[in-house]
């Protein structure tokens, strides 16, 4: 059985469609990916499962329960951690988790072995006594993890659970999450970040509230017919703009000190790349052909949806 299951999942506000007919379904144990940038409508499908909003059409299920019909049922089965901090500023870590254990109704017998399996999972034993507001951005994302388990749900949502931490901390959460799938919880996650994308089992690309794409990181790179021509240069921002101005109607992403530009013909595009930042005064390092990455695909696949004059 799916862990999750949507067919034509809608909702909108007015004649905005946040989400519009999503159908997926999420196995047991799997952890997928819900990729896309700011509005796409990763928060409202994340509430939409999480039986917090009501969908305009279609279904969704949770773990067998239906999220409207049954909603307290499914809700029991999950554990959601919104994007915001939503833990209490003014209690300690231990009082955080034990606030929680009350709200899920956890029985006092083993409670307290729970909650300090939980404080070590997530290496918060030595901060337990601490201000949940006194917490770094890192370590207030894993006491919100460990609240979300609580009651040992059995599908986890994590809306953008990494945004804004640092690297090492988003190292130590997917290295926490891991954990989590290999005891068989299902992770729904959803990212901007493309590199943890790389992380997922299974991935969807979604858009102004459509699913553009979905399957694994390896399927879902193979849509990307295009080669990927990648340019070093001395003044990478500038290079891209030289390149978007040259190919304005062609994908080119901006990646740290290199710039993507995806092309048919990686030989003469090289030829007219070198000509193009040299006619801008950009000097270029070096050009070579590479495989194409999510980040690359996803551009693509946006680049395609909008409209064209």
């Amino acid at each position: 059985m799916n862990a999750i299951h949507t067919e034509n999942l809608t909702k909108r506000f007015g004649d905005l469609a946040a989400v519009e007919r999503l159908s997926i379904d999420v196995a047991e144990g799997e952890i997928f990916g819900l990729v896309g940038p700011d509005g796409a409508g990763k928060t409202t499908t994340m509430r939409l499962l999480g039986a917090i909003l009501d969908p305009t059409e279609g279904e969704a299920w949770i773990d067998g329960c239906h999220v409207v019909r049954q909603a307290e049922r499914a809700k029991e089965r999950i554990g959601y951690m919104s994007q915001r901090f939503g833990l209490y500023a003014d209690l300690m870590v231990i009082e955080n988790l034990r606030f929680y254990a009350d709200i899920y109704c956890e029985p006092r017998r083993g409670r307290q072995e729970k909650i300090d399996r939980l404080l070590g999972f997530s290496n918060l034993t030595p901060f337990q006594r601490r201000l949940a507001g006194n917490l770094s951005g890192g370590m207030k994302q894993k006491l919100g993890l460990a609240c979300a388990l609580v009651h040992t749900p059995k599908v986890l949502l994590l809306d953008e659970p990494t945004n804004g931490v640092d690297p090492v901390s988003r190292r130590d959460f997917w290295r926490i999450l891991g954990q989590l799938q290999q005891e068989g919880v299902t992770i729904f996650i959803s990212t901007s970040y493309l590199d943890e994308a790389e992380r997922c089992h299974r991935v969807g690309l979604i858009h102004g509230g459509r699913l553009l794409a979905c399957g694994t990181p390896e399927e879902v790179k193979r849509l990307m017919h295009a080669a990927i021509l990648e340019v070093r240069a001395h003044q990478p921002r500038q290079a891209a703009l030289a390149l978007r101005a040259r190919w304005p109607d062609r994908s080119i992403g901006l990646f740290g000190d290199r710039v993507h530009v995806a092309c048919e013909d990686p030989e003469q595009t090289t030829v007219e790349a070198r000509s193009a930042l040299e006619q801008a005064g950009v000097g270029v390092i070096a050009v070579q052909t590479i495989a194409p990455t999510l980040e690359d695909v996803f551009i693509s696949v946006m680049k395609d949806q909008e409209p064209h004059s």
